[in-house]
C-alpha cells in the first residue's frame, strides 16, 4: 500500500509541473507568432504614417492654390467693377458729345458767343472723358480693323490702300481699353478695272 501511495504521489507532483510547463512553452510559442500576424512593424507604420502626411500636404497645398485663385478672381472682378463703372453713363453721354461735335462743324461764324459756349462746354466734356480713360477712335486713313470700326460701306478708291478706312461717319469709344462703340466707317476698295486684271 505505501508503494501504492508513494507512486500515486509522485505521479500527482511530476503531473502539475509538466502541465504548467508544457502550458507555458505553447504560450510562448504562440505569442510571437501572434503578435508578427496582428500588428505592424516599427518601419511600416512609420511608412504608413509618412504616406498619410503626403497625402494631407498635397490636399493642404491645392486648397491653398483654390484659394489664391479665388482671391485672384475677386481681386480682377472689383478692379473691372471700378474699371467699367461709367460705361453705361458713357454710353448715354456719347451722343451728346456727338451732337455738340456735329454743331461746331455746321458752324458758319467764329465769333459767335453761342458757338464759343458750346466750344467750351465740348471741351470741358472732352477733358472729362479723357480723366475717366476714354480715347477716341477716329481711325481715317488707317488700315480697317473689324475690332475697333464697324464698316457701313465700301468705295473704290485709287488714292489709298484697299481696306483702309477711307471716311469716318460717326467716331468711335474705348473705356479702358475696351471699346465701348465702334467706329462707323467707310472703307476703301481698289477699283473695278484694277481688281479683274
Amino acid at each position: 500500500m505505501s508503494e501504492q501511495d508513494t507512486t500515486r504521489e509522485q505521479s500527482e507532483t511530476e503531473d502539475p509541473s509538466l502541465a504548467e510547463a508544457a502550458a507555458s512553452d505553447t504560450g510562448q510559442s504562440e505569442g510571437p507568432e501572434s503578435d508578427a500576424g496582428s500588428e505592424p512593424t516599427v518601419d511600416e507604420a512609420l511608412e504608413n504614417a509618412m504616406a498619410e502626411l503626403e497625402k494631407y500636404k498635397d490636399l493642404a497645398l491645392r486648397a491653398e492654390a483654390e484659394m489664391q485663385n479665388v482671391r485672384r478672381r475677386a481681386e480682377r472682378d472689383v478692379e473691372n467693377a471700378h474699371k467699367f463703372a461709367v460705361e453705361r453713363t458713357l454710353v448715354g453721354l456719347l451722343p451728346v458729345v456727338d451732337s455738340l461735335e456735329k454743331a461746331l462743324e455746321a458752324s458758319q461764324t467764329e465769333d459767335d458767343p453761342v458757338i464759343e459756349g458750346v466750344r467750351l462746354t465740348f471741351k470741358l466734356l472732352q477733358e472729362l472723358l479723357a480723366k475717366e480713360n476714354v480715347e477716341v477712335v477716329d481711325p481715317e486713313g488707317a488700315p480697317f480693323d473689324p475690332n475697333e470700326h464697324q464698316a457701313i460701306s465700301t468705295v473704290e478708291n485709287p488714292d489709298m490702300e484697299p481696306n483702309s478706312v477711307c471716311a469716318v461717319i460717326q467716331k468711335g469709344y474705348k473705356l479702358n481699353g475696351r471699346v465701348v462703340r465702334p467706329a462707323m466707317v467707310m472703307v476703301s476698295k481698289a477699283p473695278a478695272a484694277e481688281s479683274h486684271s
